[in-house]
């Protein structure tokens, strides 16, 4: 496949949803999410912008309409430099979210850019980055057919494994930080990337590994880049910046080394611990001051509750050590001062430490080397290559204070050592972690997906032809939706006949000659659309035309015969009878008792190089089809082909295999009958959870929805 712009230059969309996303002074360290993977989405676009090769790079985010945040949110648009630039794309609540509570929109997100690239271009490449663009970006790509990457920036799993270290129950992690979405979504992400972005080789090695879909050959690892143009030594005889003036008023003897630490306050970041190690250390006090830049605050009181938390216990470790006067905390510090804030330390002879449990990279120990500071570094990730590449420093236990005790001592007494570690730090930074030498490699990545690798037809949208003549769509499940109550099935069938501005719409996992037999016998009347083999076969109208550009389009890469010589060796499978079985569906009934796992069998079709999609419903129905099939987005194309706004269409399933076509802008309905995998769909934004049963419980969505007459949204958000 050859890039849609004439002279081969690549369009990007790098999709990052959640924080406080803006080209100029970006707010760092706000609050937990936006810090580190803001920074490296917006410098990456804009060093992409200016390469050769790309002709437009854009960083899909939320449009944030809040007056507790900035006005520069709500903008549409916003330029980050040459032929790169912010695009907003509205959904969920206009005010600002914390990433946690954007799960029940993510789905809603990717019809809204459905929507925006129907208008625009479909981009040539679409980078997810963290969980949640994770599984947007994935869903995106398949649908408009493009390749994807993912870069995860700090991962589900081995966060959870960290927490569970801690005094946190694994119920009390999950209602906080939704582990289970995280982690389904990563596995989507990691199983349509054809190219995993990650930073060091521990992510690869340790991380990556955790996960069913990790496949280590298309693992890259590509270090970030650091702006060497921002973050530079001091030059001899400049003058002390004005930041110098906030740190003299907590400090006694501000001309003292400075020992920097700048991290949010997270317990992750373990701050704790350095205050800890400088108060009981005599040495320490008498050599140096400690400055504890802890993102930016008005008042600790309006702050989150766990970072105010983290704050006040240092607060009160500074009392009880009686620090005053040997330690700086600012409360606020622009993006430009946090480039001073290294020069002081590097004027000084100071040192930067990043004490963190845990850090997946550490972009703070980069801008520290480009600005000659030498470091002391957590053992753990991304600190491991930046000092084997960098040599700048130590590296120390997180949970050892006489071993960070004994390395800021070392960095701060010997002056020799201090004066190698700073020049390779600036020597290592140029040579290892540009950000030119970050998009060329990249680039060289991304060209080898684009260019040359197969992919199935785009689709075409229908502009002046639509579907006959209604102006709403209602479609169903059929088995133990429709089927279960005769009395409300005749019910929904007059109402569907005396609306003639309805089309009706049944989604199956049956195949289609199954389906319309089934339909003769409970005297249905003939759907004007079929959805059949979960997703996979689409038909219109009386005839049942077959949709060709979906068939195209989910033959990507789907090696039936290679599914069955994978799973029907594997204990606990059985094949179900032939008629459950269609060109693009292998179906098996599974004993939960022998067979392997959900997650093991994905890992093993993945480790046999299969793209394909598992799907298990009721806890024993196994549907192996195409990675781009399924009917979460087969509903999507349905839109997208036939120009249905979501809110013209209601669903209504029971199952798991309903799930995917529920979620989103579409207006969903649970019967009351639904099984228990439907759970976790409760309160999700239009979603409606029935009382009744089967066809009973469908009227009943319809009277919630008034879909038959002027549509109305009673649950278009969720607190």
């Amino acid at each position: 496949m050859k890039s849609t712009d004439k002279d081969g230059r690549l369009h990007i969309a790098l999709v990052s949803l959640h924080g406080l996303i803006r080209a100029q002074e970006p707010e760092l360290g706000r609050d937990a999410d936006t810090g580190g993977q803001v920074k490296y989405v917006l410098e990456l676009a804009a060093e992409l912008g200016r390469h050769r090769r790309v002709r437009q790079v854009d960083v899909i985010t939320r449009q944030i309409i809040d007056d507790r945040v900035d006005s520069d949110y709500a903008q549409l648009e916003e330029p980050i430099g040459p032929n790169a630039r912010i695009v907003r794309i509205p959904f969920g609540p206009k005010r600002y979210l914390k990433k946690e509570a954007l799960w029940p929109y993510v789905d809603v997100f990717v019809d809204q850019s459905l929507s925006y690239f129907k208008r625009s271009r479909v981009p040539d490449l679409i980078h997810g980055h963290y969980a949640d663009a994770g599984y947007a970006g994935a869903q995106l790509a398949r649908l408009l057919a493009v390749p994807y990457a993912f870069t995860g920036h700090s991962l589900g799993r081995v966060k959870r494994q960290r927490l569970l270290l801690g005094k946190q129950t694994a119920e009390k992690l999950e209602k906080k930080y939704r582990f289970t979405t995280r982690v389904e979504a990563e596995e989507m992400a990691l199983e349509t990337a054809s190219l995993v972005v990650a930073s060091t080789h521990q992510e690869v090695q340790q991380q990556y590994a955790l996960y069913e879909n990790h496949a280590s050959d298309r693992m890259e690892v590509i270090p970030p880049g650091v702006d060497l143009d921002r973050f530079r030594p001091p030059e001899p005889g400049e003058d002390l910046p004005t930041i110098a003036g906030q740190l003299n008023r907590f400090l006694r003897d501000p001309d003292k080394p400075m020992i920097l630490a700048m991290a949010r306050p997270d317990e992750r970041k373990n701050l704790d611990m350095l205050v800890k190690v400088y108060g009981q250390s005599e040495q320490l006090r008498r050599l140096a001051n400690l400055v504890l830049v802890m993102g930016c605050r008005d008042d600790l009181r309006g702050m989150a509750s766990g970072q105010r938390r983290v704050l006040q216990n240092i607060l009160t470790l500074i009392d009880v050590f009686d620090l005053y006067g040997h330690v700086a905390y600012p409360k606020q510090h622009t993006s430009d001062e946090s480039t001073e804030l290294y020069r002081l330390a590097a004027r000084s002879r100071g040192v930067f430490v990043n004490p963190a449990l845990t850090e997946p990279f550490g972009l703070t120990l980069l801008e520290a080397a480009a600005s000659g500071v030498p470091v002391v570094a957590t053992n753990d990730g991304g600190p491991q290559d930046i000092l084997a590449n960098c040599r700048n420093g130590l590296l120390v236990d997180p949970l050892n204070p006489e071993v960070i005790e004994h390395a800021l001592l070392r960095v701060l007494t010997e002056q020799e050592n201090w004066d190698q570690w700073s020049r390779a730090g600036i020597r290592g930074a140029k040579e290892h972690y540009s950000w030119s030498a970050h998009v060329e490699r990249y680039l060289r990545d991304i060209d080898d997906i684009v260019l040359h690798s197969d992919r199935p037809t785009e689709i075409s949208p229908r502009r002046a032809k639509r579907l006959p003549e209604f102006d709403r769509l209602l479609i169903t499940d059929l088995d133990n939706t429709l089927t279960g109550d005769d009395a409300a099935r005749q019910r929904l069938t007059d109402a569907l006949q005396d609306a003639s501005n309805v089309g009706f719409g049944i989604a199956t996992g049956r195949r289609l000659d199954d389906a319309r037999t089934m339909i003769e016998e409970l005297g249905l009347p003939m759907p004007d659309l079929l959805d059949t083999s979960v997703g996979t076969e689409l038909h219109y109208g009386e005839q049942m035309h077959p949709d060709l550009s979906w068939r195209r389009q989910i033959a990507f890469q789907w090696d039936r015969q290679g599914v069955r010589t994978v799973l029907d060796q594997q204990p606990g499978l059985y094949l179900q009878e032939e008629k459950e079985q269609s060109e693009f569906k292998v179906s098996y009934q599974l004993d939960p008792e022998l067979a392997p796992s959900i997650g093991q069998i994905r890992r093993i079709l993945r480790q046999a190089g299969l793209r394909v999609k598992a799907i298990l419903s009721l806890g024993i129905y196994l549907d192996i089809v195409p990675v781009r099939g399924g009917s979460d987005l087969s509903i999507r194309h349905l839109l997208y082909k036939w120009g249905f706004q979501p809110e013209q269409l209601l669903v209504a399933g029971d199952s798991g295999n309903d799930e995917g076509m529920l979620r989103g802008r579409t207006l969903g309905v649970v019967v009351g009958n639904h099984s228990p995998e439907l759970n976790k769909l409760k309160g999700w934004p239009r979603i409606y959870f029935a009382k009744s049963n089967h066809a009973e419980g469908i009227l009943e969505g319809i009277d919630y929805y008034q879909f038959f007459g002027n549509i109305v949204i009673p649950n278009d958000w969720t607190e």
